[in-house]
């Protein structure tokens, strides 16, 4: 199997850490050949076909030159076997356009994951909102007026912008309504833009926990991040330590309801973030935790991912 990540730089990668690097390892443990491109390398042309300038790479096992390329070349997205969408939030207007070039792709035949209209039609802050039973109090507005009765109601509130990620521009706000009026107007753009308003939930500082869903089936351990210092974002990209535990039955009674709907919907790898009981996000982009769940468990979530996806493509191939 000829499997294409569409990635972020590779440059980038912290491959200790980085959840498509261990996909990219199991896959080529298995056999398969990998290749990588970023969404700007994708373009189509009147007559033609999608298309990317595409590096086939191979896995060194070193740490620093942990990859080499084989060759580059310029090659239509539906002469691969699968292709894994791998690009990181945030969720802007050049990420929106790419799934629709990979819409594109798959109308002319390719296999993509997660399927480009349904990391449309889910947005990570707003599809909770299908799910009104699994969440806390929660408001979606851009208007100020509505969220000061939100605060008034419930005291202690978070407020977060809607195309955040690795948990930008969160605000806390206590009782005292401290700054309410400020970070209102820096979320909001003075009315222009649309803010998510959530009751602070005290179960963070047990962690804002990453349940991972796979092939509709959740995996059995959560990445809990928890807040360090005064912090109020338990995300590692905000300085959060991560620490592997079991699923709890709640965290798995979420997984295992949410998860058949959206992998009917094709949604291949979910990050479900729990915090206490309530589910917080719908996590369709770049989910990951992969590396650390398996350093802290032994449970190696890369095989479970590509097994998925070998299953998925093997359905496609009898459909």
């Amino acid at each position: 199997m000829h499997i294409l990540f569409i990635t972020d730089p590779l440059a980038s990668f912290k491959i200790y850490k980085d959840t498509t690097f261990a996909m990219m390892r199991e896959a080529q443990a298995r056999g398969h050949t990998v290749s990588a491109c970023e969404p700007a390398q994708m373009s189509w042309g009147s007559g033609g076909q999608v298309e990317a300038d595409v590096q086939a790479i191979t896995l060194t096992g070193e740490p620093l030159t942990w990859y080499k390329v084989d060759h580059t070349a310029r090659q239509p997205l539906h002469s691969f076997d699968a292709i894994v969408m791998r690009k990181d939030p945030p969720f802007d207007a050049e990420f929106f356009y790419a799934t629709h070039l990979l819409t594109q792709a798959a109308r002319e035949g390719a296999k993509v994951f997660n399927k480009p209209d349904a990391l449309r039609e889910h947005p990570e802050k707003l599809a909770i909102l299908e799910f009104p039973q699994f969440i806390g109090p929660t408001l979606v507005t851009r208007d100020a007026a509505e969220i000061r009765r939100f605060h008034a109601t419930h005291q202690d509130i978070i407020l977060k912008p809607l195309d955040g990620m690795g948990g930008m521009g969160i605000f806390r706000v206590k009782a005292d309504g401290l700054n309410l009026g400020s970070i209102i107007e820096t979320l909001n753009k003075d009315g222009a833009e649309t803010v998510m308003v959530q009751k602070f939930l005290p179960a963070i500082a047990q962690g804002d926990k990453r349940v991972l869903v796979i092939g509709g089936k959740p995996v059995p351990y959560s990445l809990a991040r928890i807040p360090q210092g005064g912090e109020v974002r338990g995300n590692l990209a905000a300085g959060g330590k991560g620490v592997a535990q079991p699923l709890t039955e709640r965290d798995r009674f979420i997984a295992e309801s949410l998860g058949p709907i959206l992998h009917s919907r094709g949604l291949l790898l979910v990050g479900l973030d729990v915090i206490g009981d309530s589910l917080t996000e719908i996590n369709v982009t770049s989910p990951t935790c992969f590396q650390e769940i398996f350093d802290q468990t032994g449970f190696d979530v890369a095989a479970m991912f590509v097994d998925a996806l070998e299953e998925a493509l093997q359905a496609s191939l009898k459909g």
